[in-house]
C-alpha cells in the first residue's frame, strides 16, 4: 500500500489496525504500548500479520458501521459474498463496569454463494525479536516467542484450525469467527456468543455517538474523528494517547521516526477540550483525575509526557532488526522527549481545568486538588517563564525563547485568575494580575518582528512558525487586531505550499522539514476563517478533507507533492484540530440559517 489505508479498531485499551484488503498489520495486546502481536506496518518480511486471502476475481471494499467503531471488509466476486467485522469488545457488563477484554475478534459473515478464503496466520510476539511458534491445540492456537521475555497470544476459531495455521483454502457456508486473545479463555467462545459481543459493541458505540450533538455540516467528518479520539483514549488511567502507532516517519526514508504511544499533556488536554464540548463529560473527569494523581507534591513540576499507566520513565532504544515502515529506520520504542523541558504545558493545562470549572460548574468533583493544581502551577510559572525551553515541537538541540511557549505561560496566569474567580479566591487573583500583564507586554517587545510584520518563532528570529497562529484561540490576541492579522497571511506566505503548511522552514536537528504537519494546516484554516476569509478558509477544509484516508482518518503528516499521509497513525492532533474547523464552519451556516430564517 502506498498510504496509511488502514482502519483503527479499539476497545480504551488497546489498538489494531487493519488494511483496506482485511489484513491486521498492526496490534499490541494486551496495552497500547505493549509490544507488538503483529507489526507487518514496520517491517513486511518479519513483522508479522493476521490476512484474509482470497483470490483476485474478489471485489475488496471497507466501510465503518455507521456511528460505530466496528470495520466491515467486504470480499465479493458478484457469486460470493461475505464480510469480516473486526471490533475490540467493550461494552457495558453487568457489575457496572466495562467488559474490554484483550481481545481482537474478526466475526465472519456469510451473505451470498460459496465463498472461498484462506488465512495467513503469522503472530510475531515481542516486536518479532526472536521466533515465535504456534501450536494447535483441542479448543485454540497458541503461539509462543522463545525470546527473553515469555510471552503467548490465543486464536480461537470456529474453522479448522488446522487449516488456518497451514494457510489452506477454506469454505465459507454459514457464519464464523475468529478470536485473538493475550489470556487464555475459561468459557470457550462460539459464534453465537462471538455475535453477541459484537452487537453489544455495536450498542455501546451507538449510545457513545449519540451523546455527541448533530451539526449543520461536517456531522459525518465530526463523528469520525470524535470516535477515533476516543479510540485513543485509555480507560483504565484517563490518559490519552498521541497516536495508535511507532516510527510511521514524517518523510519516507528519513529518521523523524517516533513512538507516539503515550500521554504528552499538550496534545491530550487540546484533545479533552474539544471532547468535552462535544458532550463527552467523562473522558474529561479521568483524565483530570490523570493529571492529580501524576503531582504528588505541590511544588513537583509536570513532565511533558508520561507513559499510559502513569510512568515516568519512558527510556528509549531502537529495534535494529526491524526495517521500518518502506524502509524507513530507526524502529523505536520509548520517547526520549519525556526529559525535555516545554514551558507551554502549563498554560494548556490550566486552560482544560478552567473549561472543566465552567462546563461542570464549581461542584465539580476534585474541585480542592484543581485548586491546589492551580496554585502549583502558577508557582511554577511565575519562577520559569522567563527561561528558554525545547518548544512545542520539541527540538534536540538548543532551548529557545519560544513565542508559543511564552503566549501559553500567559495562559497560565490568564486562566489562574479566572478559575480564582470562580471560586471566589479574590486575594490570589489580584495578585496574579500583575504577572499576567508582565508576560503579555514582554511577548509584545520581544515576539513581534516589524522586518516580516508577524510575530516569529521566538525571541528576535525571523522565522514563522505555525504555532503563533494559536495566540488567538487561546485568546492573547483578537482576530482582527492588525497584528494578528498581518501574521496570519505571513505565515500563509512563508509557510503554505499549495494549501498546506510547513510547522516551519527553518532547519532544525534533522535538517529542512520536508511533509506538511497535517495539525498547522487546520490551525491556519482557522485563522483565515476568524480573519474574516470564510469561503478561502471552507474551500480548503474541503479539499484538505480529500486528503484522509479511504475511511475518513488521518496521520500527523501529509506530502507535499503526493499527498500521501505520513507520520504515526490515526493522529489525536489532527482529528482534534479537524472537529475545531468543522464546528466552526457548521455554526456559521447555523447562524447564518437562522438569519436567512428572520428575513423570511
Amino acid at each position: 500500500m502506498d498510504n496509511l489505508d488502514y482502519g483503527i479498531v479499539g476497545n480504551c485499551r488497546s489498538a489494531a489496525l487493519i488494511s483496506k484488503l482485511g489484513a491486521v498489520e498492526w496490534c499490541c495486546l494486551p496495552e497500547f504500548d505493549s509490544s507488538s502481536v503483529f507489526a507487518k506496518i514496520l517491517d513486511e518480511k518479519i513483522g508479522g500479520s493476521f490476512e484474509i486471502k482470497v483470490s483476485d476475481d474478489y471485489e475488496i471494499r471497507q466501510r465503518y458501521k455507521k456511528n460505530t467503531a466496528i470495520l466491515i471488509t467486504r470480499f465479493d466476486d458478484g457469486e460470493n459474498i461475505f464480510e469480516v467485522h473486526d471490533f475490540m469488545p467493550r461494552y457495558y457488563a453487568e457489575n457496572g463496569s466495562y467488559h474490554s477484554p484483550p481481545e481482537l475478534v474478526r466475526y465472519v459473515r456469510h451473505i451470498k454463494g460459496k465463498p472461498k478464503f484462506s488465512v495467513k496466520y503469522d503472530p510475531k510476539l515481542e516486536y518479532a525479536l526472536g521466533k515465535t511458534h504456534s501450536y494447535v491445540k483441542k479448543n485454540f492456537v497458541v503461539s509462543l516467542t522463545n525470546t527473553k521475555k515469555f510471552d503467548t497470544i490465543f486464536l480461537y476459531t470456529s474453522f479448522n484450525k488446522n487449516a488456518v495455521v497451514e494457510g489452506r483454502e477454506m469454505e465459507v457456508t454459514e457464519n464464523g469467527y475468529f478470536l485473538l486473545g493475550y489470556n487464555e479463555k475459561i468459557l470457550l467462545p462460539n459464534t453465537r456468543k462471538v455475535y453477541l459481543d459484537l452487537e453489544n459493541t455495536k450498542v455501546y458505540w451507538l449510545n457513545w455517538t449519540n451523546r455527541t450533538p448533530t451539526y449543520n455540516q461536517y456531522n459525518k467528518e465530526i463523528t469520525r474523528s470524535a470516535i477515533t479520539l476516543k479510540l485513543l483514549s485509555y480507560d483504565k488511567t484517563g490518559a490519552v494517547l498521541a497516536a495508535a502507532t511507532t516510527s510511521l516517519p514524517e518523510t519516507i526514508g528519513e529518521v523523524r521516526n517516533w513512538d507516539y504511544r503515550f500521554c504528552w499533556i499538550r496534545d491530550a488536554s487540546m484533545v479533552i477540550k474539544v471532547m468535552a464540548q462535544l458532550g463527552h463529560k467523562n473522558v474529561a473527569r479521568r483524565y483530570l483525575q490523570f493529571i492529580i494523581d501524576l503531582i504528588p507534591d505541590k511544588d513537583e513540576k509536570l513532565q511533558i509526557m508520561y507513559g499510559i499507566n502513569k510512568e515516568k520513565n519512558l527510556t528509549e532504544k531502537t529495534l535494529e532488526h526491524l526495517s521500518g515502515y518502506k524502509n524507513s529506520r530507526p524502529v523505536r520504542v520509548g520517547n526520549a522527549a519525556y526529559k525535555q523541558k516545554q514551558n507551554d504545558i502549563y498554560g494548556i493545562l490550566m486552560d482544560v481545568i478552567h473549561a472543566q470549572l465552567i462546563r461542570f460548574d464549581t461542584n465539580i468533583e476534585n474541585g480542592e486538588e484543581l485548586w491546589g493544581l492551580t496554585k502549583g502551577i502558577v508557582w511554577i510559572v511565575s519562577r520559569h517563564w522567563r527561561e528558554a525551553d525545547k518548544g512545542i515541537w520539541e527540538l534536540r538541540t538548543e532551548d529557545k525563547h519560544f513565542t508559543f511557549s511564552k503566549v501559553l505561560c500567559w495562559v497560565a496566569i490568564d486562566r489562574a485568575i479566572k478559575v480564582a474567580r470562580i471560586l471566589k479566591k479574590h486575594r490570589k487573583m489580584e495578585k496574579w494580575v500583575n504577572l499576567e500583564q508582565e508576560i503579555k507586554n514582554d511577548i509584545h517587545t520581544n515576539s513581534w518582528n516589524e522586518g516580516v510584520n508577524a510575530f516569529t518563532q521566538s525571541y528576535g528570529s525571523p522565522h514563522l512558525d505555525a504555532s503563533v497562529l494559536l495566540m488567538e484561540s487561546y485568546g492573547f490576541i483578537h482576530a482582527k487586531d492588525p497584528k494578528f492579522v498581518s501574521t496570519v497571511l505571513a505565515i500563509e506566505k512563508e509557510l503554505s505550499n499549495d494549501g498546506l503548511l510547513y510547522r516551519y522552514k527553518n532547519e532544525d536537528d534533522f535538517g529542512m522539514p520536508s511533509s506538511s504537519f497535517t495539525i498547522c494546516t487546520f490551525w491556519f484554516i482557522n485563522s483565515l476563517f476568524k480573519i474574516g476569509e470564510e469561503e478561502r478558509a471552507q474551500k480548503l477544509f474541503n479539499t484538505i478533507l480529500g486528503y484522509s484516508n479511504h475511511l475518513g482518518l488521518f496521520s500527523e503528516d501529509i506530502d507535499f507533492k503526493t499527498k500521501r499521509l505520513l507520520g504515526n497513525f490515526p493522529q489525536a492532533y489532527s482529528h482534534l484540530a479537524l472537529i475545531e474547523c468543522a464546528v466552526n464552519f457548521s455554526n456559521k451556516a447555523g447562524e447564518e440559517k437562522v438569519l436567512e430564517s428572520m428575513r423570511e
